[in-house]
This record gives structure tokens, sequence and C-alpha cells, in this order.
């Protein structure tokens, strides 16, 4: 019998990682080239960046953004706007192979119908890494977030609700995807720097992409 779309696979091995919080094991690990392809051609139109903080300094990761809405930061703050500031045109369209791959991993991880408009994709290079954060930078707290791993392996960080909450350490792994929403929507989580390392598909970088609903 064929697996419905939005049925969770019996045979994906999944983690635990906090109330509403799911690691799936290897999910995207079979359409990792198609996910690679389509990054490369949302970059060509457009281009990663090192964004900066409001307090002016550069973040260690290079962003873009595909989607209705792409994430930024500069000296005004963090928000979604429609058009990228670099070249005054609006984001790259998100990828069908985006869009597909986040609705079923939600579906698994029990967030079905999940329909994301935004993708933030970050490129790591050893040494780069990501503060323990929250995105609260979204208006439906209802929608889960969906991020994908792809390349050098990396530490994940998920904590709680506060900052100094106990953090579970979690290493991902090229196609790894990890799903959080409802209880844990807006927990602090981050990444720990990038060690050194060659990947066979991606070079010398992890690549994230970041599926929510900004709008």
């Amino acid at each position: 019998m064929q697996q419905s779309l939005f049925e969770p696979d019996p045979e994906v091995r999944r983690q635990e990682l906090g109330p509403g919080a799911v690691l799936l094991v290897g999910f995207a690990r079979g359409e990792a080239g198609a996910l690679l392809a389509a990054v490369e051609a949302v970059a060509a139109a457009a281009p990663f960046r090192r964004m900066m903080t409001p307090g002016g300094r550069a973040m260690s990761v290079a962003m873009t953004n595909c989607g209705a809405f792409g994430w930024i930061a500069d000296a005004r703050g963090y928000r979604y706007e429609p058009f990228d500031p670099t070249t005054q045109r609006p984001w790259p369209p998100l990828p069908p192979v985006f869009a597909d791959l986040a609705a079923r991993a939600a579906a698994a991880a029990g967030y079905p119908g999940f329909v994301p408009d935004a993708c933030l994709v970050n490129r790591y290079e050893p040494g780069s890494r990501m503060a323990p954060h929250q995105d609260v930078d979204e208006r439906d707290f209802t929608q889960p977030i969906v991020s994908v791993s792809l390349g050098l392996p990396a530490g994940f960080r998920f904590g709680g609700a506060r900052r100094g909450d106990k953090a579970l350490r979690v290493g991902l792994e090229h196609g790894d995807v990890v799903v959080w929403g409802g209880p844990s929507r807006r927990f602090f989580h981050g990444v720990l720097p990038v060690k050194e390392g060659v990947h066979p598909q991606c070079g010398r970088c992890r690549l994230n992409l970041t599926l929510r609903r900004a709008r």
C-alpha cells in the first residue's frame, strides 16, 4: 500500500528532543542532490552574504533566502521582508523540492498541513556558529519550524523557554531534519562551531535550510 504524503513513515528513525520537537534521522538524505541543486539556483539569484546584527557585528554564518518572505538582520533589527535588500528584487521563489520536503517532515513529526512561505539558507564554514536564540519574528506560532542539515556535521543545542535552561546537545549529520513546534516552538536553540572537514557533496561547509511560515 502506498504511503500517503502526509502520513508519518513508520520506518523513519525518530529522536524526541523535547515536547513537540523531533529529530528525523536521515530524512532528507535521499533527495540531497535535488536540494543542493536548488540551493545553487537560489544563491545565483540572491547571493549569500554575512548580515549585520543591530549592534553592528557581522554574523559568522553567510545567509540567503527564498520564498515570499526573507529573514534579514540590519541596524533596524530582525524581521521578514519580501525584497532582497542587496538586489531590491523579490526573493527567489521557494523551490518545490523545499516545500514538499518541509510538508512531509512536518507531517512525520506530527504537524500535518504545513505550508512554508519562507526559507532561510545558512552556510556554515568551519568555525562558524549560531548563538542560542529563539525564532520569534514570525506571526503564527502554531506553525512548526523545519530545519534541514546538509554537508558537514554540526552540534545542535536545543534548550528550553528560557536562555539559561539546560540544553540538549545533538549531533546533526547530512540529511537529518529537525522539526519543532507546539510547546517547544519558542525554545532557545543554537549551533556549536562547525569543525574543519570536507563533505563529498557540499565541500568545506554545512548548509542549513530553515523553513517557516512567516506570515
